[in-house]
């Protein structure tokens, strides 16, 4: 499915002008759009009659706003009791006109801000309104001119949220996808009165930031959203994912030729089971071992194991012909009777277990040669040694290279060793990983996710794989988002089969972009199948590999 960024929305609705699709006629598709669904709701969870069914549409001042309005004349025509709160008056052309359409007979129209003159008075007072202690005017029996003022709008404002709180339907038509910063504090108070309503909301939740997926305090939490056109990039991430409740795409009608524009940009793409249609790939009779690929997974270390174990396990569950896994000499003891399947390479090691350079040159030398792909990092600690076996495979390698876990670490401290690549590289940080790796905090990437992940793709020519809610997948001029996974894979060891995964799928495959993809969204569906038997409290690494096998087949099923 494909998804755009804000910037990108704006230049299709732009677009559809020249396809004689006029914005008012997407504006009044959207107001049927969300009347329809308000509709739905109501005919099916609601057991009132209409005309005594309360729909609260909140407005704001642009087209979003007209959107509300839009929808707030359809069902009023439709017998719902309407009630549209404006929070600020219309501004632009098509919000007014919107608004002037309204059946005033009909429905209610209150006012969900202070006017002009209200604000005038408390700033002459300098009055903060959020400060007034209102029980102490309403005690007095004589008042002055400001704080009369005070007293009629602190008592409209408890007019409209006790509609709203009343409301079986509320629809957020405050603010769109182009919102950023922080909201107000009357319009969050608004937002974030409590309500049993149903909650719907126009195109994104109000306070909400499409591009990065942060939202404001006071952000508005929908039940449902509705998206015109296309899911926007910031909906993926969250927090902002949590507000938006369940999605649900609405076609208003932008003729298909309006993405030309934007197809020259990056393209954006939620990885779904729609998007795997050529996944998983089909296995001849007449196949072998050689057929599938051969991944050497090159890690572990005497302290951490289980991290070479889990990536072999993952390559083997998703169909590779071979896996190799060259490690120290314990490290592949403790394998060795958990994957048997595998073959092993000795590394030499230092007296506390982690990989040695010099002596292991010649023996990875071969091996990286022979390997269809590489999974580099797992368990494998960070010691001046490692940090070279990294910087030696990328110089080396000529198949598909994963790096992972330490080898991401290794790469931190001389991050341009990336330059000397002569491969296709895929990097897979968890978001403390890539803060370490492009050295800022850990909160400059979890609130700027997508943008990150892009700007490190393009500047070393790599996949990266950004790990989360969420997971992010970006290489020069694509970028897409994971649909599937759940907390309960947040444990130690599911990255390393993910890794895994990665490498068998490159290891059979050819575009490394779309192998990536295929391999995030089997992790996170095996992760879900898991969560479904075990819980996410009981869930371990080893439950995704054991899933993975009805992942693989559920796909098959919905492809054939």
């Amino acid at each position: 499915m494909r998804i755009v960024t804000p910037k990108q929305m704006k230049t299709i609705e732009n677009e559809s002008e020249r396809f004689r699709v006029t914005k008012k006629q997407l504006m009044e598709n959207a107001g049927r759009i969300l009347a329809d669904t308000a509709d739905e709701y109501c005919r099916s969870n609601v057991n009132s009659r209409r005309e005594d069914t309360s729909v609260v549409i909140l407005c704001g001042k642009g087209n979003n706003g007209g959107d509300g309005y839009a929808a707030a004349n359809i069902l009023a025509y439709r017998g719902y009791k309407v009630t549209a709160i404006s929070v600020g008056l219309p501004e632009t052309d098509l919000a007014k006109e919107m608004f002037s359409r309204l059946p005033k007979e009909q429905m209610r129209l209150l006012d969900g801000y202070r006017n002009k003159n209200v604000v005038s008075a408390f700033e002459t007072a300098d009055i903060n309104f959020m400060l007034t202690d209102v029980e102490q005017i309403e005690k007095k029996t004589i008042r002055n001119a400001v704080e009369d003022t005070i007293l009629k709008d602190h008592r409209r404002d408890l007019e409209v949220k006790k509609f709203i709180a009343e409301a079986d339907v509320v629809i957020d038509c405050v603010y769109g996808t182009g919102f950023h910063g922080s909201l107000d504090d009357n319009a969050a108070s608004l937002l974030t009165t409590e309500t049993k309503a149903y909650c719907i909301s126009a195109d994104v939740a109000s306070g909400g930031n499409c591009e990065t997926g942060a939202v404001s305090d006071g952000c508005f939490r929908a039940d449902e959203t509705v998206a015109f056109g296309y899911i926007k990039t910031g909906m993926t991430q969250y927090p902002l994912r949590d507000f938006c409740g369940k999605i649900t795409v609405a076609d208003i009608g932008l003729p298909e030729r309006c993405t030309e524009t934007v197809d020259r940009e990056r393209v954006y793409t939620l990885i779904g089971r729609d998007y795997l249609c050529d996944f998983p790939y089909a296995r001849p009779y007449t196949s072998h071992k050689g057929t599938f690929g051969n991944v050497l997974v090159i890690g572990g270390s005497y302290s951490m194991r289980g991290a070479a174990a889990f990536a072999a396990l993952g390559a083997l569950r998703s169909g590779a012909g071979l896996v190799r896994i060259a490690s120290v000499d314990r490290c592949i003891d403790t394998v060795a009777s958990l994957v048997p399947e595998a073959t092993f390479l000795e590394l030499e090691c230092d007296d506390y277990g982690y990989m040695l350079y010099d002596p292991n040159r010649d023996p990875l030398f071969s091996a990286v040669k022979k390997a269809d792909a590489i999974v580099l990092g797992c368990g494998m600690g960070v010691t001046p040694d490692t940090t070279e076996i990294t910087r030696f495979v990328i110089e080396n390698a000529e198949c598909p290279l994963i790096i992972d876990a330490d080898g991401i670490n290794c790469l931190a401290s001389s991050i341009d060793m990336l330059k000397k690549n002569g491969t296709d590289i895929i990097i897979t940080p968890h978001v403390g990983e890539m803060a370490r790796l492009i050295g800022c905090e850990k909160s400059v990437v979890s609130e700027n996710r997508i943008a990150v992940a892009e700007k490190l793709a393009e500047k070393y020519n790599l996949t990266v794989v950004l790990k989360g809610a969420g997971t992010v997948v970006a290489d020069r001029r694509r970028t897409a988002v994971n649909s599937t996974g759940n907390p309960g894979m947040s444990t130690g060891g599911s990255g390393d089969v993910l890794a895994g995964i990665i490498g068998s799928v490159m290891a059979q495959g050819t575009d490394v972009f779309y192998c990536t993809n295929a391999a995030v969204f089997m992790h996170g569906l095996a992760g879900d199948m898991a969560e479904k038997k075990l819980g996410m409290e009981a869930m371990l690494p080893r439950d995704i590999i054991d899933n993975l096998s009805d992942a693989f087949k559920e796909l098959r099923n919905t492809n054939e």
